[in-house]
């Protein structure tokens, strides 16, 4: 626009000016070693003025080809975009129908053109890795990395997920371990931790994330509790591996006081002592658990615990009895402690009151037991009878 105002300029100059100098047109000698040009002002004026013009008409001859040139780049580049958009949205329906072949077909064709080439590239090493093609997963990984540069984190997701997947636990731990130190808070990255630490075993890794998930509410209460005392309880399980019912009573003893007073760890505590054939301990662990709450899973355990001081489990019984009514549970396993004292008669009135509340088969089968040490065969007889008509009744659909 500005060279088309100077040449206006110029030719309204050279017509206004042009007159005025027709006398005096002046004299201009331009000398070479060989050659001698001569002109009048008004003629050099002139040859300048047609000497722009022509190169402002090269110059827009030159400029309209370079604009066609890159016209024809942007309509092939835009075609092979709007391909990529294409294929792109049928590959997302042919991953959602399992067609993992097709699906990275799509994804790969022309990735480097898609809106997102990093995400083609994920999806299409995850295709892969469904078909078991490692080689192709690993190398849809690698370009997605150069594509990334330094937003390597979508990347490092999709790698350990598909090394959980292919079941590479400690490449996936070592992955999330660097996951979790550049994005602690990330839900995903809490998601494949919380995997990878419950499969290779690295329950300390796992409670130092609880409150991580906690802060983003990935999970609700009731799971994170759940998963806490998996931790807990893999915990102890270790340390019962490695040094017996020493080890595990140490470990115990070192845990705060919240984690003792948890009902589903002193369960599982209770059951790796009895294991341990430990039974003082077990039932230390067992009777303070029934003093601060009480929990159906650990009067389950009493009948098979050995200790020294059966009295005290008796005696716990019965107080619970008081407080809690006579329940089918507390009776039943009060009658079987009773048995391993030779107690017969006080035994068979425990079974005969867990048996009015609800028919059992154990229950008739202990019952029968007791009648017999009490001389009365054909009683105890006619209740094998009807506990074995009970176990063999189908249950309501």
């Amino acid at each position: 626009m500005i060279r088309v105002l100077v040449l206006f300029l110029l030719l309204i100059a050279g017509v206004v000016v042009g007159p005025m100098l027709a006398g005096h047109q002046g004299y201009v000698l331009i000398q070479t070693d060989n050659y001698n040009v001569e002109t009048s002002v008004t003629g050099l004026v002139i040859m300048a003025i047609v000497l722009f013009v022509a190169l402002f008409i090269v110059e827009w001859i030159l400029r309209r080809l370079f604009r066609t040139g890159a016209r024809t780049r942007r309509w092939f580049s835009g075609r092979k975009r709007s391909k990529a958009r294409k294929q792109t949205k049928e590959a997302l329906v042919k991953l959602a129908e399992g067609d993992h072949q097709q699906a990275e077909k799509l994804l790969t064709r022309h990735a480097d053109h898609a809106e997102q080439p990093v995400v083609n590239y994920l999806l299409a090493a995850e295709a892969a890795q469904q078909r078991g093609d490692s080689f192709r997963t690993n190398q849809y990984l690698e370009r997605a990395a150069e594509i990334a540069d330094r937003d390597q984190l979508p990347v490092d997701i999709t790698r350990v997920r598909i090394q959980l997947a292919q079941g590479e636990i400690h490449a996936a731990r070592h992955g999330v371990d660097n996951l979790v130190g550049q994005a602690p808070r990330h839900p995903e990255v809490l998601r494949l931790a919380e995997q990878a630490y419950l499969r290779s075993g690295a329950y300390d890794a796992l409670l130092e994330i609880i409150p991580s998930m906690a802060k983003i509410h990935l999970y609700d209460e009731p799971h994170l509790q759940a998963l806490r005392e998996q931790a807990y309880v893999g915990l102890m399980n270790e340390a019962m591996a490695k040094e017996g019912s020493d080890g595990l009573k140490r470990w115990w003893k070192d845990q705060k006081r919240k984690t003792r007073h948890d009902a589903t760890l002193q369960v599982a505590m209770v059951e790796n002592l009895i294991a341990c054939d430990d039974h003082d301990m077990a039932q230390e662990v067992l009777l303070d658990g029934l003093k601060r709450h009480f929990d159906e899973r650990l009067v389950l355990l009493m009948p098979r615990l050995k200790s020294g001081n059966p009295e005290q489990l008796e005696k716990v019984l019965r107080q619970q009895i008081k407080q809690n009514g006579a329940t089918p549970l507390l009776s039943s396993t009060l009658g079987q402690l009773l048995m391993k004292h030779g107690e017969w008669q006080a035994a068979s009135e425990c079974f005969r009151a867990a048996l009015a509340v609800r028919p059992d088969g154990h229950d008739y089968a202990w019952l029968a037991d007791t009648l017999d040490k009490l001389h009365k065969p054909d009683e105890a007889a006619q209740l094998r009878r009807e506990g074995l008509l009970l176990t063999l009744q189908r249950p309501d659909v």
